[in-house]
């Protein structure tokens, strides 16, 4: 119903297809019978790993829908920028806002459905196999009970190097600094989507600031400088707080009002449309994002911030962003411990 409403959005043909997506999920799931044996539960497992396999295409679609209405409202205000999409009158400035709103609702009702499913799917699977990639018994499930945000990074900077590396030739260093022996109750791959995606961000302005290139001569990678990251926690802290700094000149003002909006990016026209016409199959979110985002340029349909944003939100906690331009930015991540707040459901 939702996404029958929703105003723009609900005329573009890739979200016409992912309603018709959860349409097919509902009546299949409704169909259900009560469950009274195992091989039942087996059959419904078997049943929901096909949808749970078959939805990450989802955000990529919902994603093109989003691109194509940046198209249709730049041909309307006669501009090249895709930024002119949110310098509206006032009633089409309030359809935009609620088009943010709904796309705020149905990311978060979207991990929620998502959690579930994976949840039980996973658990099932290590009752199945309890010693399969689980020698430790860190895992519950998704959830792992010893989440080292300082591995994390490190892998998440792995990969974003991986794609600078691929774009620019060299990458910034990552200094990681703090309580970097901290572990809590997480799920590891939402906070990988997060710090993958700030410190990727950072790494890309960093380079465009620091890294100039003449043809094919490129600066010295030693003049380039780190980006820091810094894991603060105690056991007095209301949060656990991930903070990731840079050097990458900042963002101008008039941008900040826009940097969580799904209808604005950065990115080239060219890079976005190569990006909307990826196959659906090449492309995933959740335990999946990892792998498309790591092929996936720089910058691209710019959905990242803002659904890095609710993953943090998910459970309690919330993404923040100070920027000095001319200088660099300062990215706060706040996580809120398992079990320390309740599921944030959309209304």
């Amino acid at each position: 119903m939702d996404l029958s409403s929703v105003p723009l959005l609900r005329d573009m043909d890739s979200v016409k297809a992912v309603k018709q997506v959860y349409i097919d999920s509902l009546l299949q799931l409704s169909a259900v019978s009560p469950i009274l044996t195992s091989e039942e539960e087996e059959q419904y497992a078997s049943d929901l790993d096909k949808l749970y396999s078959k939805h990450p295409n989802v955000l990529i679609q919902i994603a093109k829908g989003a691109y194509q209405l940046r198209i249709e409202m730049r041909e309307q205000n006669g501009s090249n920028n895709g930024s002119q999409a949110l310098q509206s009158p006032a009633t089409e400035f309030e359809r935009m806002q609620e088009c943010h709103s709904f796309l705020d609702r149905f990311y978060m009702s979207r991990i929620g459905i998502r959690v579930l499913a994976g949840q039980y799917l996973a658990l099932r699977q290590q009752h199945l196999n309890p010693y399969t990639d689980n020698p430790n018994n860190d895992y519950l499930g998704i959830i792992c009970k010893h989440t080292s945000p300082h591995e994390i990074v490190l892998h998440a900077a792995e990969d974003a190097a991986w794609m600078c590396q691929r774009h620019f030739g060299e990458a910034p260093e990552v200094m990681v600094s703090g309580n970097i022996d901290l572990t809590f109750a997480y799920i590891p791959a939402h906070l990988h989507y997060i710090l993958l995606e700030l410190i990727k961000n950072a790494m890309r302005a960093t380079m465009e600031k620091h890294f100039a290139s003449d043809g094919d001569d490129y600066s010295d990678i030693d003049d380039v400088p780190p980006i820091n990251v810094v894991i603060a926690d105690s056991l007095e802290n209301e949060d656990v707080v991930i903070k990731i700094s840079d050097e990458g000149g900042g963002i101008p003002r008039s941008n900040m009002r826009h940097i969580w909006s799904y209808l604005f990016t950065t990115a080239s026209p060219s890079v976005q449309e190569k990006l909307t016409s990826l196959d659906d199959d090449n492309t995933g979110d959740d335990e999946a994002v990892q792998d498309h985002s790591i092929h996936s340029p720089l910058a691209g349909l710019g959905y990242g911030l803002p659904i890095s944003r609710s993953y943090a939100r998910y459970f309690g906690g919330d993404l923040s962003i100070m920027s000095m331009e001319g200088y660099g930015t300062d990215c706060f991540l706040h996580l809120k411990r398992l079990g320390d707040s309740r599921e944030p459901l959309p209304v």
